[in-house]
Order: structure tokens, then sequence, then C-alpha cells
């Protein structure tokens, strides 16, 4: 009997990369963990030079289709103030960066929820609804302090959120490797 998926489909997409990945998150997880204040500022720098980059994408995009009108050149515009603005302003960016990290434990939760429905009864499914209850439970702590303790939980929460995370797909790919 197969012990991966009922129908072998589900799981066939967690290959080998998986044990390499987990090992890294696992890693990233744990300085995270060990440097939360190193962590924060590093995670407001990489959203905001995420905004700055789309920004600039899109005012590209803007300049090619519709360089004459107004309206079109405020998505790009506002992405790149708000990215400066992190960068600019980085404990308020922290802040933000904490309230919009809430809201993505959230949704890790129930990605994580919803994975492990779809691949429940086999291997790994109890792995991803621990990891579902873990995000869920660090983003009520988290909504709970704001905005007064971000500068450090923020980096605190994202180690944890990517050690449980390399944790899940270290579990995830060992058990698929014994039973190969």
């Amino acid at each position: 009997m197969n012990t991966l998926a009922i129908d072998g489909k589900p799981l066939r997409k967690f290959g080998p990369i998986t044990l390499g990945i987990g090992t890294l998150l696992t890693v990233l997880g744990i300085v995270g963990i060990t440097f939360p204040i190193l962590m924060s500022f590093g995670t407001t720098l990489f959203v905001s030079w995420l905004l700055i980059i789309g920004g600039a994408l899109w005012a590209f995009h803007t300049y090619q289709y519709s360089p004459k009108v107004i309206l079109d050149w405020l998505k790009p515009a506002l992405l790149i103030l708000t990215g400066f603005s992190l960068l600019f302003y980085p404990i308020a960016g922290v802040k933000a960066v904490g309230l919009l990290l809430a809201i993505y434990l959230l949704l890790d939760a129930f990605g994580s929820f919803a994975l492990a429905q779809s691949i429940h009864p086999v291997v790994g499914w109890g792995w991803m609804t621990f990891n579902g209850v873990t995000s869920m439970l660090l983003a009520l702590l988290f909504l709970i302090g704001w905005p007064s303790t971000s500068l450090w939980l923020v980096g605190l929460y994202v180690g944890i959120a990517l050690l449980f995370d390399g944790l899940t797909l270290l579990a995830i790919g060992w058990a698929l490797r014994k039973s190969l």
C-alpha cells in the first residue's frame, strides 16, 4: 500500500530539495531567534527593497503602456514612496512590518491547515497542522503586544516561523525518504 498518498500525487511535489530547503530555513530561523533585533531590521530592509523594486517595475510598465494617464502612476509612486519610507524611518517601518507579519502569520496558518487537509491522512499532515497551529499562536501573541514590542518581536517571530517551516520540511523530507 502506498503510504505517501492515496493516488500518489500530493506528495510527489516534495522532492529531494525538501531536505535542503528545510535545512536552510532552520538555520535562518536559528539566526533570527539568536539576533532578533538584527532580524527585525533585516526583515524591514528586505520588505522596503521589495516595494521599491516592485514600484520601479510597475513604473516601467506604466511608462510603456500608459505614460500620459496620471492615475496609472499612482500605484508605482505609492510603492516607491512606501519603500523609501521604510528605509528612512526604520523603527516605524519595523512596527508596520510587525502588523503585516501578524497578518502573514494568520494567512500562513490557514495555508498550512489547507495543505494538511489536502494531504490527510498521509505522511506529514500532522506536521503541517502543527505548523499551522504555531503560526496562529504567533500571530495572536504578536497582536496582543503590538506596537511596543515590535523591535525585537518581528525578528524573533520571523526566526521562529522560519525555524518551524524548516523543521516541518525536514520532517516531511525524512518521512518521505524512509518510505521510498
